[in-house]
């Protein structure tokens, strides 16, 4: 016997929000969900989580997201709220019809291979790679794990390069917008910023320069960076974010 009961799927939905509300921290991975929000035109609430006191390993955040990780939104209508970067923008790009091929699309293989990659091996790599003494405590081993994560970062941002030459740009599915594209360049944007300052550069993928510079002449880009305290060129030539709280 157990005194755990279900929880009516009314109930859940009934604490569902009536519109959006992204948890977040400045230029943490909500970045990307702001900007898919903002290219979307939607209507959302903010819901900071302040990392200087570790807000995100509160047991109130830890019931949004048990792993304590950023970003969270929480969906009109969902029984839950949604984690994991990759799934909250193809929920959102699908729920909305824009920036992602619709499935049945001949685009829909390649866009789901270029996001999974983008979430699985570039992202997950950086975000070691920010902080490796977490992963392995010996120092000098923190940093040949550094050095190897960047050897495949290096290459990673080299298949995305030669996908973008393949496809002719300007976007990484060639002349559509996706939420591919505001993925990588946040990606782009950490990869030069946190911790490896130096170590890579654009300098060897002319065409990912060009899909960044798009970026950052669009609208919803530049609402997005205002609004997580990112001045100048975010991508081509990034600064840190000037809001407290900033991922370090």
């Amino acid at each position: 016997m157990t005194d755990l009961q279900p929880v009516a799927e009314e109930t859940r939905l009934a604490d569902s929000p009536k519109r959006y509300r992204l948890h977040g921290s400045p230029d943490s991975a909500n970045f990307i969900v702001r900007m898919v929000l903002e290219e979307l035109g939607l209507s959302y609430d903010y819901a900071p989580v302040d990392r200087l006191i570790s807000q995100q390993n509160s047991e109130a955040y830890r019931r949004l997201n048990p792993q304590g990780l950023i970003p969270v939104l929480e969906v009109p209508g969902q029984d839950a709220p949604m984690f994991e970067t990759a799934a909250i923008i193809v929920h959102l790009a699908e729920t909305h019809g824009n920036l992602a091929p619709a499935p049945g699309s001949p685009h829909r293989g390649r866009f789901l291979k270029w996001l999974f990659f983008l979430s699985n091996t570039l992202h997950s790599d950086l975000r070691i790679s920010f902080k490796p003494e977490r992963y392995v405590p010996e120092a000098q081993v923190a940093l040949s794990l550094h050095a190897g994560l960047i050897r495949r970062i290096t290459g990673s941002f080299g298949h995305l390069e030669a996908e973008l030459s393949a496809r002719g740009g300007p976007f990484l599915l060639g002349t559509e917008l996706s939420v591919l594209d505001h993925y990588l360049a946040a990606c782009a944007r950490w990869a030069q910023l946190y911790r490896n300052e130096g170590k890579w550069s654009l300098e060897a993928t002319p065409h990912l320069r060009a899909l960044l510079e798009t970026l950052e002449m669009r609208p919803a880009v530049c609402k997005a960076c205002e609004l997580e305290g990112i001045e100048g060129k975010p991508f081509t030539q990034p600064r840190p974010a000037q809001l407290p709280g900033t991922t370090a």
